[in-house]
């Protein structure tokens, strides 16, 4: 127990939010990416994704259903759309909106550090 919850009832440390950090069980050393589902509601999901050196299978595009907005919260990466020439940058603290069924890649993402993602899909 958390020491200011020792005197809570059961019912109060129940009712309590769950306190979770983005930056927790992030390594450096993981030989696939990492995907935690942060919210799973109807019409949107939220996902941490932790990469580290790692990139999309060769001729790989994704595809998606659902339109995504990426956060780029540690790290770097280089993403490629099917429709543009010019690689997107990534740096912590940028984003990008993806409509749905855009086809992308993750065509790097930096082995110096971990590269943690917020992704946020919604109808």
């Amino acid at each position: 127990l958390i020491p200011s919850l020792v005197h809570a009832s059961i019912e109060e440390q129940a009712a309590m939010p769950t306190i979770t950090n983005l930056f927790d069980n992030v390594s450096a050393e993981q030989p696939e990416e990492l995907f935690t589902t942060l919210l799973d509601r109807p019409g949107l999901y939220v996902e941490r994704i932790v990469s580290h050196g790692h990139a999309s299978p060769p001729d790989y595009w994704y595809d998606q259903g659902r339109h995504e907005w990426v956060l780029l919260l540690k790290g770097a990466a280089r993403l490629r759309f099917e429709d543009e020439d010019q690689l997107v940058e990534m740096v912590p603290g940028d984003s990008v909106e993806i409509a749905a069924h855009r086809r992308h890649r993750v065509e790097w993402t930096t082995s110096d550090e971990p590269t943690v993602w917020l992704t946020i899909f919604y109808d």
